[in-house]
């Protein structure tokens, strides 16, 4: 079972052996993988997509009968008692979380906590100037907003999730680079043109060959890009 680098660096300084864990926000599995492979007693993952879900217990369930739980539902409402996780994972999530859900998924992240928990935040911080990758990142975000009503990505500052979980009670512990600069390859940049092109598929009118056009050029223009830093927060609760 692989684990990504970037986990196994975040992961490296909390005490997850032998305690419950969350992983918020499934995606693949790869903060559960890290999370068993550092020797959780077993971990709880919360995803509100189908795909995501069935993945995990694909790849991270089989191997661990017993030791990991997956629960389709949505990270506003988490289905789990209060006080119930000791080390909580959101390993890039909130990059996909817009500002009208993140308090919300906040306060809930930290209901599930009980005293002492440790909670790892890692996300991408905003892309600079001049990237061309933010350009598809904007596109991205302008087809799902006429799509779907809602924004694709949000890249917060470090500083801004800080506040936001410190507001909770959280003490922040320290701050650690995971990336610099994240590696954007040809298959990210393929991916997030996809979500373009089945955004504007939605579109009614001629805004819709304008919006895959520009996709097409920008994924010929930026093939791959390596720009940015992909950042790790480390919280605790008071005991």
């Amino acid at each position: 079972m692989d684990v990504p680098a970037t986990v196994r660096t975040a992961l490296a300084d909390r005490p997850v052996e032998g305690r419950r864990c969350l992983e918020a926000g499934a995606g693949a599995g790869n903060a559960a993988a890290g999370l068993l492979d550092a020797g959780a007693a077993d971990v709880l993952a919360v995803t509100n997509d189908r795909e995501h879900a069935r993945t995990v217990r694909e790849r991270v369930g089989t191997d661990h009968p017993g030791r990991v739980g997956v629960f389709e539902a949505d990270l506003r409402s988490i289905p789990l008692p209060d006080d119930s996780v000791a080390v909580v994972t959101a390993h890039a999530l909130f990059n996909v979380v817009p500002t009208t859900d993140l308090d919300v998924i906040a306060s809930e992240i930290t209901r599930v906590a009980a005293p002492g928990a440790h909670l790892l935040v890692d996300d991408y911080a905003p892309l600079p100037d001049g990237a061309s990758i933010r350009d598809l990142f904007a596109l991205e975000n302008a087809a799902r907003e006429l799509a779907d009503a809602r924004p694709a990505l949000t890249f917060y500052p470090g500083g801004v999730l800080r506040g936001v979980f410190e507001t909770r009670g959280w003490e922040f512990d320290r701050r650690k680079t995971l990336l610099d600069p994240v590696p954007w390859t040809e298959s990210h940049v393929t991916a997030h043109a996809d979500t373009v092109r089945d955004a504007a598929a939605r579109i009614d009118g001629d805004l819709r060959n304008v919006l895959v056009n520009r996709t097409d050029s920008l994924v010929t223009e930026i093939g791959s890009e390596s720009v940015g830093e992909m950042y790790s927060l480390a919280f605790q609760l008071p005991e």
